[in-house]
Order: structure tokens, then C-alpha cells, then sequence
């Protein structure tokens, strides 16, 4: 059994990591608060201007618009990849790794060259030796903004455009609640039309539509970039913020657990110094 010293060392230090742990679990509860006021913005608008792109899309005939026109077969497919810059959230960032390491499999074995960019030093340290690296966007993942969301979506755009890419992805984990993440792999380029049956018929529109789409079509795809990146950072806090909840509990378990250790050890060291006056007085 350790002894009293080192038991009064160890509930110190627990003590202390509790205190930590509680107050990065404060922190990340205030940023989550925030990031998920910001998702839940994102979201509605996000949706409206996604059935609007697919709409106006699923509209056009005889428009040849490279953000449009798929190219089959697919032999090169780029992923912009979001997880966090630290760690300390649980398997918020491990569950997105396996899920894109089986991911990338499967499109490898359909003889598709697979390269990434990330949003996150978590993804380009883990994927870095193991795929082609086209981008690493540093900072870009605790406090998402439109800028750099804005940027990153124009990068992905002339590369689809120039042909350095035949399909763009977003790879990201949903905010679903404080309590679930769930990994998800979004195709960004070519845009996807909806099914026939899903189109309007013979829409009016005002501008003429292609120079609508001229415009519609980048800020839309720049902002579907910015709504991962809320989607993400929103996950990223409240896997935190779980995780540290947990941490803090743990590290109450255990200091429950050896401050009964040390008040038996300390029992025990009274007992016998008892005993041994006693045993002392008798033999006198």
C-alpha cells in the first residue's frame, strides 16, 4: 500500500488536474454556446440557398458551366478535410480518421487518385504520410470566418477548374446535439442536380440565368465551405466539452477513491502506535 505521503501527493495532484479539467469544460461550454448559435444560423440559410442552386441548375439546358459538368469517370478526387487543431475532445477527430481511412480505401480501390487539403493540424498530421497533401489552412478551425472560408472555396474552384480535380469533397463531422458528432462526406464539385421530378417547370428568371448562375454558383459554394466550418467547430467544442465534463468526474472518482485509502493507511498507523503503547504499558 502507498504510503500516507504518497496518497496526500496524489489526491493534490488530482485536485489540481480537476480544476483544470473543470475550467476548460467552462470554456468550451461558452464557445459551444456561440458556435451553435452560429450553426443553427448557418443551417436554414445554408438549405434554402442549396434547394435555390439546385433548382436554378436543374433548369438549364444546353448551358455548359464548368461548376456544373461532372467528368466520368472520375480518376482524381480531392477531399478538404475538417477536424480541430488540438485535441483533448474525446473521439471527436478518431472517428473521422477511421471513417476516412475506410473512405479513402474504397476510392482507391476504384482506382481513383485521392489527394487532400485540411482545416485542422489534427487532419494533416494524421493523413499527411499517407495521401497526397494540396493544402494545410492553419487556424482556420476554432473561430471559423467567412473570409477564410471564402478563400478556401475559391482555391477549390480553380482547381476543379483548371482540371486538377475531377470531384471535390467536404469531409466534416455534423453537429447533430452537445452529445453526437456524426462523420459526414459531402460532394462540394461538380454541383449535384436534383432528380427530374424534383425540378420546377418552366421557371421565370430575372437576371437571364446565366449570368445568374455566374454569380450564384461561387458564393454558394463558398458558403457551403463556411458551413462545414461551422458545422465542424460547433462539433469540435461540444465533443470537448463532453470530454472534459468526464475528465472532471473521473478525477472525483478517484480522489474519492484515495482519500479512502489514505484514511485507512491513517487508521491503520493509529492502530498500531496504539498497540504498541499498550504493549509498552504492559511489559512495564
Amino acid at each position: 500500500m502507498p504510503s500516507l505521503k504518497e496518497l496526500n501527493e496524489k489526491i493534490a495532484s488530482l485536485k489540481n488536474t480537476q480544476k483544470m479539467t473543470r475550467t476548460m469544460k467552462l470554456v468550451a461550454a461558452s464557445k459551444m454556446r456561440r458556435a451553435q448559435q452560429a450553426q443553427a444560423n448557418a443551417a436554414d440559410y445554408a438549405e434554402e440557398l442549396r434547394r435555390m442552386l439546385s433548382g436554378v441548375a436543374a433548369s438549364v439546358t444546353g448551358l455548359d458551366h464548368p461548376l456544373l459538368t461532372p467528368r466520368d469517370p472520375a480518376e482524381k478526387v480531392m477531399v478538404l478535410l475538417y477536424m480541430s487543431d488540438r485535441g483533448l475532445c474525446g473521439g471527436f477527430n478518431n472517428n473521422l480518421c477511421r471513417y476516412m481511412t475506410n473512405w479513402v480505401a474504397e476510392r482507391e480501390a476504384e482506382e481513383q487518385a485521392v489527394s487532400m487539403s485540411f482545416c485542422g493540424r489534427r487532419g494533416y498530421t494524421f493523413f499527411r504520410r499517407r495521401c497526397e497533401v494540396v493544402q494545410n489552412y492553419e487556424g482556420v478551425a476554432d473561430r471559423p470566418r467567412y473570409e477564410s472560408a471564402a478563400e478556401i472555396g475559391t482555391g477549390l474552384m480553380q482547381a476543379y477548374t483548371a482540371g486538377a480535380t475531377d470531384r471535390v469533397y467536404l469531409a466534416y463531422n455534423r453537429f447533430r446535439s452537445a452529445l453526437s458528432q456524426v462523420p459526414v462526406v459531402e460532394q462540394l464539385l461538380p454541383v449535384e442536380q436534383p432528380a427530374e421530378d424534383n425540378a420546377p417547370a418552366d421557371p421565370l428568371f430575372e437576371p437571364e440565368v446565366s449570368r445568374l448562375l455566374e454569380r450564384l454558383l461561387p458564393d454558394a459554394i463558398r458558403f457551403r465551405v463556411f458551413h462545414a466550418m461551422v458545422e465542424n467547430a460547433a462539433g469540435e467544442h461540444a465533443a470537448r466539452m463532453a470530454a472534459m465534463d468526464s475528465a472532471t468526474n473521473n478525477a472525483g472518482d478517484l480522489i474519492d477513491h484515495y482519500t479512502l485509502e489514505r484514511n485507512q493507511a491513517r487508521q491503520a498507523a493509529i492502530t498500531t502506535e496504539l498497540i504498541e503503547i499498550v504493549t509498552g504499558a504492559e511489559s512495564l
